[in-house]
């Protein structure tokens, strides 16, 4: 009797910190990290900001919930773009167009995730140790692209340039589709991203 009691009570907090969590999402995607706040995630959750700190010490707390799993998501989508295709130049096209295609499709998601680029680079930060978390999961959804790149014959250092590169290249395409600023240019985001692939994939082919 006992166990099952406490087996209900785990369930209801699971559940209850599911719903903070969903509630948290939409406050951070509509105010971002500074404007959000633990009163405006309480409301939208139904709970009062004291309930919200028997399940999280801070706002950056949830936050940093909020983006781990925006990036398992992530890095769930690379994966199983690549599983299975057995050629390298296969498994990094699809890799770098996987992590591309999960932004464009997902702009919320892009969202939550610029801030390892714009709100990391604060001294407060998530934390340290949130932010190292956070950027090692980042760094695991892209490892696919670094890990086809050393199978097509780069040394570990040229497969880090090119992971960044295309990583780089993909932000600022996102940037360009999300704003509508890619219309300037009468251009597809998506084939863009895919060109810039393989033109890399090509030179490091001449490179061997």
């Amino acid at each position: 009797m006992g166990n099952g009691q406490a087996d209900r009570r785990r369930a209801v907090g699971e559940m209850k910190r599911e719903l903070i969590l969903d509630a948290a999402r939409r406050v951070f995607e509509a105010d971002g990290l500074d404007g959000a706040s633990l009163r405006s995630i309480a409301k939208a959750a139904g709970y009062t900001p004291a309930a919200l700190y028997f399940h999280f010490d801070s706002k950056e707390a949830i936050y940093a919930e909020v983006l781990e799993a925006s990036l398992r998501r992530l890095e769930k989508t690379v994966d199983a773009a690549v599983e299975g295709l057995g050629r390298p130049d296969d498994e990094l096209e699809a890799a770098a167009m996987a992590f591309f295609g999960f932004y464009a499709e997902n702009p919320r998601d892009l969202d939550l995730g610029f801030y390892l680029l714009r709100g990391g680079m604060k001294p407060q930060g998530l934390g340290a140790t949130r932010d190292e978390r956070l950027n090692a999961r980042l760094g695991a959804a892209l490892a696919p692209i670094g890990r086809a790149a050393e199978a097509m014959g780069a040394e570990r250092y040229q497969a880090n340039r090119l992971t960044v590169e295309i990583f780089a290249h993909a932000a600022g395409l996102l940037l360009l589709a999300h704003t509508g600023r890619i219309r300037m240019f009468g251009a597809s985001a998506p084939e863009l991203m895919r060109r810039y692939v393989r033109d890399q994939m090509a030179l490091l082919r001449r490179s061997d």
